[in-house]
């Protein structure tokens, strides 16, 4: 993820605006909103480091992944698209990327041999997956199970809740199609980013929220399974230790808050696995 909040400022300010008659304090609250966003652009900056290379074959109590290659076994086929959350964006090991974590804790639930392939790229929008989906089907044969994790630089860009929804909702029909199980972390809260200022903050918030709802009602018709990653629970953890749950950043996670988003998405993910006619089945829990 990165910030891009102008676009988001300027509409967010025409709707805040939009309830008061008085000019003077409209041109106030607009030029309020627009330094907001300088000052969280200024704190956050854009990272252009590169997520920990993660891909490989996990297997149950290995510490280390097998590189993949033609002819090395696998049992199920784990595959991550979306944005620098899903890359794993702030980590400095590649044990704290979320796929990884995935991965890993799959493999130690289910007994088999899993194989992390990652297709997410960093600063990525909804537009984004159909070219990481066509990357997919150009590279090999689908994944077993895909986990898409995407929504908040729809946010910071401003880009249309109902159009996000719906190029999610094509990713994971694409995926479903192919006959790989999907399961999609909905768009993180961002008014727990303390960086961004109040107001603008709670602007933020709230698309945050009404994209996270739209994203999981396109899930769920495209028979995926939405996990809401900006959950009151999730939120209120956030913010009760953002210097411990953020990167260095302030807006990425940090090894501590992937391990905390990659809590909400595994049980899901280890359940669907469980589920899937035709998938191996796990034979313990974590």
């Amino acid at each position: 993820m990165r910030v891009g909040l102008r676009a988001a400022v300027v509409t967010g300010a025409t709707t805040v605006l939009a309830g008061s008659g008085a000019g003077t304090i409209s041109w106030a609250t607009y030029r309020l909103l627009m330094t907001q966003a300088g000052a969280a652009r200024a704190v956050i900056g854009r990272d252009t480091s590169k997520p920990p290379e993660a891909d490989g074959v996990y297997a149950p109590g290995a510490q280390r992944p097998e590189p993949w290659r033609t002819g090395v076994p696998s049992d199920l086929h784990l595959m991550i698209f979306g944005d620098s959350t899903a890359a794993g964006l702030g980590c400095l090991s590649a044990d704290d990327v979320p796929g990884v974590r995935l991965a890993r804790g799959l493999a130690e639930a289910s007994g088999l041999r899993v194989r992390l392939s990652t297709k997410a790229i960093s600063g990525a929008t909804s537009k984004g997956l159909a070219g990481q989906v066509d990357a997919m089907f150009v590279a090999g044969p689908p994944p077993d199970a895909a986990v898409i994790l995407v929504g908040a630089n729809d946010i910071t860009k401003k880009h249309s809740i109902r159009a996000s929804a719906r190029r999610l909702a094509s990713a994971v029909a694409r995926l479903r199609a192919a006959d790989a199980l999907v399961v999609v972390g909905t768009c993180p809260n961002l008014g727990t980013v303390t960086a961004i200022q109040q107001p603008l903050r709670t602007v933020v918030a709230n698309w945050s929220v009404r994209l996270a709802k739209a994203q999981t009602m396109a899930t769920t018709l495209a028979d995926g399974i939405a996990v809401p990653m900006g959950s009151p629970l999730v939120a209120s953890e956030f913010r009760a230790a953002p210097e411990i749950l953020f990167a260095t950043d302030g807006f990425h996670p940090s090894a501590a808050g992937y391990e905390l988003a990659a809590a909400q998405l595994l049980p899901v993910l280890i359940a669907a696995v469980r589920n899937r006619p035709g998938l191996p089945v796990a034979h313990s829990e974590t």
